[in-house]
C-alpha cells in the first residue's frame, strides 16, 4: 500500500490498544502501535515506511550518539465527541524542525514527506487517541545523524521517525518554580533557539537539584546577569502586568514557542495588550508587591498553559495570585482547548483535520 509520496504501509497484526488503561495514562509511557520512517541517503529521502513501533538496530559508532546531531519536535493529536480529529499548526512544527536541523548543520525533512507520514500515522492509529478531557495524543518527531563514523563532521546520512503515545495531562496541579542564578540554558549565538536533544540534556542537573528543593521548575535567566527571564522550564513565560500581556521576546537563546504564538495572536484577536520585550526577575517581583501582577503561566505544547503558583528568588518565596481568578490564562486555555479540538471556531485556520 502506498500514497502519492511512495509511503509503505505495513499494519501491525498485534495491536496492543486493548491493553492500555485509558483511565490511568502515564505521560510518555505508553507507545501507540506505529511509528513512521524514512532515510536519507544518496542525496534524498527514500525507503519511507509506516510499520509496527518497535526497537531500532544502531551501530555503536552512530555519529549522532557522539557528537549530538539531533532535533526533535513536539505535537498532538486531538479527538472530539464526533470522533474527528485534529491536528494543531502542524507546519509551524514542520518549519521549525528544519531551522534546528540547519543549525546543528542537518539535512532538513521534506515538509509534503513529513505532513503526509505524520497524516498517515495518526490515522492509522486515530483509535489510540484519548477522548477524556485534558488527554491527547503526543507525537514526537525526530531527526538524526546515521552515519556510521567517528570523526567531528556533519553526518552524510540521516534518519526521520514519527511515533506517538497517548497522554492526559501534564502537570497535575499549579507550579512552584525557582529562579536559577548558577546555570545557564542558553547563551547568545548557541543553540537555544533550536529543539536539540542536548539543550534538554543540559538542563537535567538545574532542574533536578531545584526538584530537590520542593520546586516543580526553574525559571531561566540571561546568561550575562542572571536578571532577565528567558523561559520557564521547557515552556516559555508569560506575565500579566497592569492587564497587559508580556512575554520575553523570541531570540537566538529562547524556543521560539508554536503555543506561545498561539496565546499571543489570541490574545491580540481580543484586544489585548501584548508586549514581547526584556522582562526582569526585579520587574515581576516589583509588580507582585505593588498588586500589579494579576497572572503568571508557561505555555507550551506538553502542558499547553501551566500555571505559576509560587516563585522563589534568592531563597525568599513569593506567592501568586490563585489560578481560579486568573481571567486572560484561564479563557485562552479553554479556548485553545475547543479550537484544537473542533469543539470552537477557529477563526485562525490553524485546525488540520485527519481523516
Amino acid at each position: 500500500m502506498e500514497s502519492t509520496l511512495s509511503i509503505q504501509v505495513e499494519k501491525t497484526q498485534n495491536s496492543r490498544l486493548s491493553q492500555v488503561d485509558f483511565d490511568n495514562i502515564p505521560f510518555g509511557r505508553v507507545f501507540s502501535d506505529h511509528m513512521f520512517v524514512t532515510e536519507f541517503k544518496n542525496g534524498a529521502w527514500t525507503n519511507s515506511s509506516i510499520k509496527e513501533y518497535g526497537n531500532l538496530e544502531i551501530t555503536p559508532a552512530l555519529i549522532s550518539l557522539h557528537y549530538g546531531q539531533s532535533v526533535f519536535e513536539g505535537m498532538k493529536a486531538y479527538k472530539n465527541t464526533k470522533g474527528e480529529v485534529f491536528l494543531f499548526r502542524p507546519m509551524e512544527n514542520i518549519k521549525r524542525l528544519n531551522r534546528s536541523a540547519d543549525r546543528l548543520c542537518m539535512q532538513n525533512i521534506d515538509e509534503d514527506l513529513f505532513l503526509e507520514g505524520l497524516k498517515q500515522l495518526v490515522a492509522l492509529d486515530s483509535n489510540w487517541i484519548p477522548e477524556a478531557d485534558g488527554c491527547s495524543l503526543y507525537i514526537r518527531p525526530f531527526l538524526f545523524g546515521s552515519d556510521e563514523f567517528i570523526g567531528v563532521r556533519p553526518s552524510d546520512e540521516y534518519k526521520f521517525i514519527i511515533f506517538t503515545c497517548p497522554v492526559s495531562k501534564y502537570y497535575s496541579e499549579p507550579v512552584k518554580v525557582l529562579v536559577e542564578q548558577k546555570y545557564t540554558r542558553a547563551a547568545k549565538g548557541g543553540v537555544g533557539y533550536a529543539k536539540a536533544a542536548g539543550n534538554y540534556a543540559g538542563a537535567l542537573l538545574p532542574a533536578k537539584l531545584a526538584q530537590e528543593k520542593g520546586y516543580h521548575q526553574l525559571i531561566w535567566t540571561d546568561a550575562n546577569e542572571h536578571e532577565y527571564i528567558e523561559e520557564s522550564g521547557t515552556m516559555n513565560l508569560m506575565v500579566v502586568i497592569d492587564g497587559k500581556l508580556i512575554t520575553p521576546p523570541v531570540s537566538d537563546t529562547t524556543l521560539p514557542g508554536i503555543t506561545r504564538d498561539s496565546v499571543l495572536t489570541v490574545a491580540r484577536h481580543w484586544g489585548i495588550t501584548v508586549e514581547e520585550r526584556a522582562l526582569s526577575i526585579k520587574e515581576v517581583l516589583e509588580a507582585h508587591k505593588a498588586g500589579k501582577l494579576t497572572e503568571m503561566f508557561g505555555t507550551g505544547t506538553a502542558a499547553t498553559i501551566a500555571q505559576i503558583r509560587s516563585i522563589a528568588y534568592k531563597e525568599e518565596n513569593h506567592e501568586l495570585t490563585p489560578v481560579e481568578t486568573r481571567e486572560f490564562s484561564n479563557k485562552v486555555s479553554a479556548f485553545l482547548n475547543d479550537l484544537r479540538t473542533g469543539n470552537g471556531e477557529d477563526p485562525f485556520g490553524w485546525r488540520v483535520q485527519v481523516k
